[in-house]
């Protein structure tokens, strides 16, 4: 399985991007799909998920700003974001977690927020 991620970029404080993340491979029995971030000197950290069956979840900071999406057919998981803050500024990874907790990880995207 590997995901592809793209969609980042430069943008000022107070505009929008749209990150998209494209699974192929042998994907079955999906649990959870998801955006997580990393800043300089950071962890990574939990941007968005959704999780199979179950809704999404988003991080305090994000919540009300961020949307994700899931195509099923399509195998892809989108990251809408809204009124980007400086502290928005990170590489973006998208993952997915499938049966047996085996995680995979795009290659990241790095989103830079100016203010």
């Amino acid at each position: 399985v590997q995901l592809q991620a793209s969609g980042g970029g430069l943008v000022q404080a107070g505009g929008s991007l749209r990150l998209s993340c494209e699974a192929s491979g042998s994907i079955f029995s999906v649990n959870a799909n998801g955006w997580y971030r990393q800043a300089p000197g950071k962890q990574r950290e939990l941007v968005a998920d959704i999780i199979t069956g179950v809704g999404t979840r988003y991080s305090d900071s994000v919540k009300g700003r961020f949307t994700i999406s899931r195509d099923n057919t399509k195998h892809t998981v989108d990251l809408q974001m809204n009124s980007l803050k400086p502290e928005d500024t990170a590489i973006y990874y998208c993952n997915m977690r499938v049966r047996g907790d085996v995680n995979y990880w795009g290659q990241g995207t790095q989103v830079t927020v100016s203010s």
